[in-house]
C-alpha cells in the first residue's frame, strides 16, 4: 500500500514486559509506507529505563520519531503527511476525536481481548488473574470512548492456565499483527467497515498498582500462583522469606493445609502456607540477586528457615 501510515505507540501490551516490535516490523517487511512513528512522551524513570524498541526499529528504518506532550501539539505536522490511516498498539493514552479525524480511514488498534469483554489498560493481567480458559485480540475502531469502537476483526487464543503476562504478551502481539496485515487493506478501501459492540456486556479493567504486588497469604494459592504469573516484570509478587525479601518469580499451587504466611519446607523444596493450600516456590530474586532456583536460595539463605 503506498498511501501513507502513521504509526501510534509501543507495542508493549502490559507494564513490565518487553517487546520486539512485530506489528511495526510486519509492516516494513510488507512494504507499506510506514510516515511516521509516535510515541508518548513521559519522563525516563530512571536511567535504567529500557529502550523503546519501536523507536529502535523505526530509527534503523530512518522512518521519524515524534514524542509529543499532546498529541494536539503536533495536529499540523500529521495532517502534513496526508495519511490515509493510523495503526495504534499500546499507545498509553486517550486520542482525541481531532487526531483520530485527520485519517480518512480511521485509526485501527490492536486490543488485547475480545471486546467488549475486557476494557481498560490491563486485559492480559486480568485474564490470567480471573483463571480464563479463553481470550484473544480484536481489531478495532479507534473511538473518542475507551475500547469502544467498531470491531473489525476477532481471533480467539485458549489459556491453558501456565501463561505468564510476557508469555501471552508475545503470543497476542504476534496474532494482532498477523490479524492486522489480514485486514488492513479492506479497512483502507472500505471493504469492512466494523461491527458496533454490545457495550451491555461491556467488562472494564482496573489499574494495577505496586501494591497489588505484595503477597496476601490469607488468599488461597491457587489465587496467589495466578498473581505471580500476572505481575511479573511488574508490579511483582513480593514478599519475606525469614529475613529475607524476595520477588518469587515461579510457583505452583498445591494441596495441603496450616497457618497463612506459615513455611513450609523439606529438603531442597519450599513453600508457603495460603488460606487454601500451600503456594510451592520454584524460581525467586532476593533483594539485590538475580533470579535463582529454590535450591539455591536455600543453599545460600536458608540457615533460618525452619524444616518441617
Amino acid at each position: 500500500m503506498d498511501q501513507p501510515i502513521i504509526f501510534f505507540g509501543n507495542e508493549r501490551l502490559a507494564t513490565g514486559v518487553s517487546t520486539t516490535a512485530p506489528t511495526l516490523q510486519k509492516l516494513i517487511d510488507a512494504k507499506y509506507n510506514v510516515a511516521a512513528v509516535v510515541l508518548k512522551n513521559e519522563p525516563a524513570a530512571s536511567r535504567n529505563q529500557r529502550k523503546l524498541e519501536v523507536a529502535e526499529l523505526a530509527a534503523k528504518h530512518d522512518i521519524p520519531v515524534l514524542m509529543p506532550t499532546k498529541l494536539k501539539d503536533i495536529l499540523p505536522e500529521l495532517k502534513n503527511y496526508n495519511a490515509t490511516v493510523g495503526v495504534l498498539v499500546a499507545y498509553g493514552k486517550i486520542v482525541p476525536e481531532s487526531v483520530i479525524e485527520l485519517f480518512p480511514a480511521g485509526i485501527v488498534n490492536i486490543h488485547p481481548s475480545l471486546l467488549p469483554l475486557h476494557r481498560g489498560p490491563t486485559p492480559l493481567e486480568s485474564v490470567i488473574l480471573d483463571g480464563s480458559d479463553m481470550t484473544g485480540v480484536s481489531l478495532m475502531q479507534l473511538a473518542k470512548e475507551m475500547d469502544a469502537g467498531k470491531v473489525y476483526a476477532y481471533s480467539e487464543f485458549e489459556l491453558d492456565g501456565t501463561e505468564t503476562k510476557q508469555r501471552l504478551a508475545d503470543e497476542l502481539i504476534e496474532l494482532g499483527s498477523e490479524m492486522l496485515l489480514a485486514t488492513l487493506p479492506r479497512i483502507v478501501s472500505g471493504e469492512i467497515t466494523g461491527v458496533p459492540q454490545d457495550d451491555a456486556r461491556a467488562t472494564y479493567d482496573k489499574l494495577i498498582s505496586k501494591e497489588d504486588g505484595i503477597l496476601d497469604w490469607n488468599k488461597p494459592a491457587e489465587q496467589l500462583e495466578r498473581e505471580v504469573r500476572a505481575y511479573a516484570g511488574w508490579p511483582q509478587s513480593r514478599t519475606i522469606l525469614g529475613d529475607h525479601a524476595v520477588i518469587i518469580t515461579e510457583a505452583k499451587a498445591e494441596g495441603g493445609e496450616g497457618t497463612p504466611g506459615e513455611l513450609w519446607r523439606s529438603g531442597k523444596n519450599l513453600g508457603v502456607y495460603t488460606a487454601k493450600g500451600v503456594l510451592m516456590l520454584h524460581k525467586l530474586k532476593p533483594a539485590g540477586k538475580g533470579e535463582m532456583t529454590i535450591e539455591d536460595f536455600l543453599n545460600g539463605y536458608g540457615k533460618d528457615l525452619q524444616e518441617k
